[in-house]
Formats: C-alpha cells, structure tokens, sequence
C-alpha cells in the first residue's frame, strides 16, 4: 500500500515544486529525545515534505495570484497547509497526521524535528557541531544546517506527513548523501550558517544543479509582515508567472 501512497503523493505534490522522501517513524524516533519521540509502531509510514527552488513559480505564486489569497497570514505558510490539506483528502478515509515545519508544543518546542526527517529520510544530510572533528570552537554552541546533494541550501523542510494506520516494514533505508566531506568545508558551513546566515552564502557551500530566482531570493530575504506589500508592488507592475 505505502508503495502506492508514495508514487502518488509524490506526484500531485511535484506539480507544486514539492519533493516527498518517506521514512519510519521508528528511525526518527530512533535520533530524537523522549519528548519528540512519535508513539507509534517502528515500521509506520511518514513522508517528509521539501521545497525545491521549483516551489515558487510552480506553485506559491500561482496562489498568490489568485484574488482569495487575502488577509494578513503569510501566503508561504497559507499555501503549504493548503497542499498539506489536498493529501488528506487524497486520503480521506485513512488517519493522517500533518505537521509543518512551524507548528509548535505549547511547551514551545517543535512538534516535530524537521532536520532529523530529511536526514533519516535520506534527502537532505543534518550537519551539526558534532560532525567536525576536532572540535575548532571550544565550548561554543551552534545550530546544524541541512544540505540537499542537488540544490545545497537551496530548499527547505517544511513538514511531514504520518500515516498513522499504514506499515511499510520492507522500505529501504536512506543514508543521505554526504556532500560536505572535508574539515574545513564542514567548519566553513557551519559557521557561515550560524554567523552570517542572512547573506545565504552557506546555500552554495556545494556546487549547485538549481537555485532560487532572483525573485524568490527577494521574496524570501523580505519578512514575513512585509510581505503583503511586496506582492501588491508586483501585482501593481503587472508581475505575472512567465516574467519571474
């Protein structure tokens, strides 16, 4: 069943720019804390949800074009839980969990941990501070920072989705690939993610087969409250899907 469930997700969300990777829910929980941990049997079926660089003129800003796409949340955020909503339906009569990449506990912390799917998954390898030996910044903390072998960080993890009733006890397991080998590109990533992240130099720490456009770096470099009039400005000059 997971086979077909996967072969069709992923395509309905591909037309998007979304990109699915499924995994156990056992080997999430397998690299997580008790309090992220999914009380759910190992072998249950979870896809992990990406946006490729493809997301924005496939699917975003055909969203915002459309004259619903009112009021003050965030369109990104918006259209997301509207994809995330269309797979449930796909589905309708099966116990499906979607968690975004947003979503928090009211204890604060992240419903789930979205770097450790992409990484159990296999899309997308979850560096962290651990994986630079030996240790160049003493008892300094950093953040990890995932990178996809295809498009760097040129992408984002935005949730997943659990199947809660179905098993998929034969799928194969993933390593994500390894593309930041070395100690000092390891060392490099890391600290331009953590010191300088707002220049996005760290997305192009590998070279790279796709990217975002130069309208979807100015989308994403606005803040989220300043968004609404960023839209209006292009709507206003006549911005359209096939001159982004």
């Amino acid at each position: 069943m997971y086979v077909n469930i996967l072969s069709k997700v992923a395509e309905r969300l591909a037309k998007v720019g979304l990109e699915t990777h499924p995994f156990k829910i056992g080997w999430y929980n397998e690299h997580v804390g008790e309090h992220f941990k999914f009380p759910l049997d190992y072998d249950t079926f979870a896809l992990l949800v990406i946006s490729t660089p493809d997301m924005f003129e496939n699917g975003l800003w055909h969203f915002i074009l459309r004259e619903e796409c009112t009021g003050t949340q965030d369109m990104l955020d918006t259209f997301l839980k509207e994809q995330f909503s269309a797979i449930k339906q796909m589905y309708a009569d099966m116990d499906i969990e979607a968690i975004h990449d947003f979503e928090m506990l009211p204890n604060h912390r992240p419903r789930v941990l979205v770097q450790t799917a992409g990484h159990v998954s296999g899309a997308a390898y979850f560096y962290q501070q651990k994986d630079v030996h030996p240790n160049p910044w003493g008892d300094k903390k950093l953040f990890g920072v995932s990178i996809h072998p295809k498009y760097g960080g040129w992408f984002a993890l935005r949730g997943v989705l659990i199947f809660k009733n179905v098993q998929c006890p034969e799928l194969p397991r993933l390593n994500p690939p390894d593309c930041v080998q070395s100690f000092e590109l390891r060392k490099e990533l890391l600290e331009r993610f953590n010191d300088r992240w707002q220049d996005w130099s760290y997305r192009d720490i590998i070279p790279v087969e796709h990217k975002y456009s130069e309208r979807q770096k100015q989308y994403f470099g606005t803040l989220p409250k300043d968004r609404k009039a960023l839209i209006e400005k292009w709507k206003a000059g006549g911005e359209s899907h096939c001159n982004l």
